[in-house]
């Protein structure tokens, strides 16, 4: 069904210093603009890919539990669950217990197996998964590919810096951007 993020990333997985050197800028004048154009490549890359980079916690909401008690996670690469909440119809929590469900983080996308029977009271997002994804907690966890293509998205709307702000991007994607994150894209079927 739907997610939510909870917690953003505590950094980026390019710094500015990486960024800078990129763009061949020494002086301090730019750094609040690279800063905000690292943020909004970062967003805009786990968007489209359909992966997070840094850690950072989302909440997946479910209806029902499927039959086959194995559900597909929303989000990727997955590290661990934090939580499995089921409200009851007057909105009560009940936490099920880690020993009863299991993570397998290495098929894609990353499935979600509980040992028997779940049901929700609530009707609407009565199941709240917490989840922990992305590839580390620095940027070294992050797959150089993934990084080059945020650098690469950084120095192309640098240069357009004057016609958008950093918040109307992208107005343009540059080449080699889709080669480099294909291998990590989730592909809908």
């Amino acid at each position: 069904m739907a997610t939510a993020l909870i917690t953003k990333p505590a950094l980026e997985p390019v710094t500015l210093s990486e960024a800078k050197s990129r763009l061949r800028v020494e002086s301090t004048d730019e750094d609040a603009l690279i800063s905000e154009l690292i943020e909004v490549a970062r967003g805009y890359l786990e968007t489209v890919a359909g992966i997070q980079l840094i850690t950072q916690t989302w909440r997946q909401y479910e209806d029902t539990w499927p039959l086959s008690n194995c559900l597909n996670l929303k989000v990727r690469p997955v590290q661990m669950i934090s939580s499995l909440t089921v409200f009851a119809e007057d909105g009560t929590p009940t936490v099920i217990s880690p020993a009863d469900y299991q993570l397998d983080n290495v098929s894609t996308p990353p499935r979600f197996y509980l040992d028997g029977d779940l049901s929700a009271g609530q009707a609407l997002n009565g199941i709240e998964i917490e989840i922990v994804a992305g590839y580390g907690n620095i940027g070294i966890d992050v797959p150089d590919a993934l990084k080059h293509a945020i650098l690469l998205l950084v120095a192309h709307w640098f240069e357009f810096r004057g016609a958008v702000t950093p918040r109307e991007q992208p107005v343009s994607i540059p080449p080699g951007f889709n080669s480099l994150i294909a291998p990590y894209k989730r592909v809908n079927l």
